[in-house]
């Protein structure tokens, strides 16, 4: 729907699908990360410098890096692969390259998809920060996505699932 409508096209959390490789690069094994996931956001945590010359009377400031965060939470839910993935990195407390993953930010609502099933997206190397597993009854997994470099732009294929870099 256009303005001229009074409509507007706001994108809805659905419209945006979250990828977690648990294979490796080399033969990659992407799943949804969907079922079990109550949460899962994105902080781009853009930092900034600022300087103030002597003939100004206000600051300048300027972007200078990003450091992309995303938090998540999840019931552990046994079937579902992503999930437990990132509950065995918090359970066996693993560390370094052990606990990274591709993940890819799939953005269903691109209407410029290059082929079908195929939209926008972004690949991200992360680290997965566990910081928590608890729950009274159902047990949420809690923890944060950091990336590590980069994003690589491309698009992802919800069909077959795989990812190509633009």
């Amino acid at each position: 729907m256009s303005e001229t409508t009074g409509k507007r096209d706001v994108v809805q959390r659905h419209q945006i699908a979250d990828y977690l490789n648990i294979g490796t690069s080399e033969s990659p094994n992407w799943v949804l990360m969907g079922v079990g996931f109550t949460s899962l956001n994105e902080n781009f945590g853009a930092e900034s410098e600022s300087s103030k010359y002597v003939n100004e009377a206000s600051e300048s400031s300027s972007v200078t890096s990003y450091k992309s965060v995303f938090p998540f939470e999840a019931h552990l839910i046994k079937s579902q692969e992503a999930v437990n993935a990132l509950y065995t990195v918090g359970r066996n407390h693993l560390v370094g390259a052990e606990a990274e993953f591709e993940y890819c930010r799939v953005e269903l609502f691109d209407g410029k998809a290059s082929a079908e099933s195929t939209y926008a997206a972004r690949k991200f190397l992360v680290s997965a920060e566990v910081s928590s597993i608890e729950g009274d009854k159902k047990q949420s997994v809690k923890g944060n996505l950091n990336a590590v470099g980069d994003p690589v732009d491309g698009y992802f294929n919800t069909k077959t699932p795989a990812f190509t870099a633009a």
